[in-house]
């Protein structure tokens, strides 16, 4: 934990106030007697006072032992537990593909932001279809116009 506070603090220096500075984290290992949500509230709160604005809530990957629920917003709750208990800002990860459920997971407080990885490997258009699902009428960076 040390050394991701000394990280912490060395990025909030580096880049000043006026940038934020988000941290990745793996909220739980998923294995009996590993490094549990709880663990990842201490550290996010740590975190927070060393500079950090918004904890993103990952999870698992760190040993062949874990027993990980893969499924739509399966490490959502991580992020909820971690924006409730340490009072910090998160973001969710996790299987979240449709805009209703992402839309879902910022209205329900769970999160402040959605982040999203495969999904936009798969459809890079995502943000502009889900833009439109929810009744936004998506735009084009100026920089695009004229290939639109």
């Amino acid at each position: 934990m040390r050394l991701a506070l000394e990280v912490a603090r060395a990025v909030r220096a580096a880049v000043g106030e006026n940038m934020p500075v988000l941290a990745r984290i793996s909220a739980t290992d998923w294995v009996e007697g590993g490094w549990t949500v709880e663990d990842s509230v201490v550290l996010a709160g740590e975190l927070a006072g060393a500079g950090v604005d918004l904890v993103d809530a990952s999870s698992g990957g760190a040993s062949p032992a874990a027993s990980i629920p893969v499924g739509p917003g399966y490490q959502v709750p991580l992020a909820a537990r971690i924006r409730r208990d340490a009072g910090v800002l998160t973001g969710a990860v996790g299987l979240i593909v449709e805009p209703e459920q992402a839309e879902e997971i910022i209205a329900a407080g769970e999160a402040d932001l959605v982040l999203l990885g495969r999904e936009l490997l798969r459809d890079p258009y995502w943000p502009r279809r889900a833009a439109a699902k929810l009744g936004a009428e998506p735009g084009w960076p100026a920089q695009y116009i004229r290939a639109v």
